[in-house]
């Protein structure tokens, strides 16, 4: 069977628990590729005000590490996780490590990289897709549209009132 949403995926956390996202059905997600050693590393920053601002209308950020661009993210998990919350103070939640592209993509991603509009596949470290509350896929974002940008503030927004109580 097919996946319909992201909702239908279950994924490790960073501390290696299994998480299915249908737990986060009726939240606005933004689902991020990261990488600690990446000229884009200090959007974790911006991710964080973003999730700060927007967390008790629902939004919930998703970070994806993976390794799959100049080798910008080689670290354990234990790692990874280490770095996020000492350095940039992350408290959205982190997953385990994952390929987001080539032979070895996760479900997910290839999932992600086929549905969204355009469809095709990550072109760098912090590509960001948002998902509307009913799961379906409702913007994406290169690695060089920053947390701030103001179209895609407005698409979380418009994300967020879309929700259904």
């Amino acid at each position: 069977m097919a996946e319909q949403s992201v909702h239908d995926f279950t994924m490790k956390t960073i501390d290696g628990k299994e998480q299915p996202l249908s737990a986060y059905k009726g939240k606005t997600l933004l689902i991020v590729n990261v990488a600690s050693k990446c000229g884009f590393t200090p959007q974790y920053k911006g991710l964080e005000t973003l999730y700060e601002k927007y967390k008790a209308r629902g939004l919930v950020i998703l970070g994806f590490p993976a390794n799959d661009f100049g080798w910008q993210e080689p670290g354990t998990d234990a790692e990874i996780q280490t770095f996020c919350s000492t350095t940039y103070g992350v408290s959205f939640p982190m997953f385990s490590k994952i390929a987001v592209k080539g032979d070895k993509i996760h479900p997910l991603y290839k999932y992600l990289t086929e549905s969204s509009e355009p469809a095709g596949p990550i072109s760098w470290n912090f590509n960001k897709f948002l998902i509307a509350p009913d799961g379906r896929i409702a913007g994406r974002w290169g690695s060089r549209t920053t947390p701030e940008d103001k179209e895609m503030n407005g698409k979380v927004e418009e994300a967020l009132s879309s929700k259904t109580s």
